[in-house]
């Protein structure tokens, strides 16, 4: 039997991952503070998140199955937001020029009580980058809605050597832990047919 399924994001990278497994959903944003906990950690902090907005909608939706993700990106332990203007992308993209640095994608699914989560982390090396490169790419606009002021699914697939770990975690949403986590919360992905109640509930 076919499940209600929300997206608690408005990601379009997001919504264009489930649409092309074949995911029927809604979208409801959550609206829950990010601030830092006190020595909070980054990846912590990341699941935490997502957990959170999973919660937030779960609460309001008990019926429905709730997928929920936040995605940070850390260099040398400090994460790496989303650029304030173009001169921090100029700024954060001429950081990551030649060197390695660590996506996180948290994904929390719930459904009433039930809450699973977990996190992918992905190695990104990104190829050296000129001045004048840089200032291309950010000229493009890519670069601005993006943490780490980049998006491996548009242009900046161009300067990314190589990653290591799931590229549709560094796009925000890892789909093979998805379905893992599906199934624990009582709900099987079947290709071709979107996500379906392992039992009647």
């Amino acid at each position: 039997m076919a499940v209600r399924v929300i997206l608690a994001s408005q990601s379009p990278r997001r919504r264009d991952l489930l649409s092309l497994v074949g995911i029927d959903h809604e979208v409801q944003p959550a609206d829950i503070d990010e601030t830092y906990h006190p020595h909070e950690a980054p990846v912590p902090h990341c699941e935490r998140l997502a957990r959170e907005k999973a919660v937030t909608i779960a609460q309001r939706e008990p019926e429905a199955v709730v997928i929920a993700a936040d995605t940070i990106v850390v260099l040398d332990g400090e994460v790496l937001g989303k650029p304030v203007d173009e001169a921090d992308a100029r700024a954060t993209l001429a950081r990551l020029s030649g060197r390695t640095h660590t996506v996180h994608t948290a994904i929390a699914v719930a459904r009433g009580a039930a809450l699973r989560s977990g996190v992918e982390s992905v190695e990104v090396t990104f190829r050296d980058l000129d001045p004048e490169l840089i200032s291309r790419y950010v000229s493009t606009r890519e670069p601005m809605d993006k943490a780490g002021a980049y998006g491996i699914q548009g242009f900046g697939a161009t300067i990314v050597r190589r990653i290591e770990g799931d590229y549709f975690a560094v796009m925000g949403l890892a789909l093979g832990r998805l379905v893992e986590l599906l199934g624990e919360i009582g709900v099987t992905y079947q290709v071709g047919h979107g996500v379906r109640d392992t039992a009647p509930r």
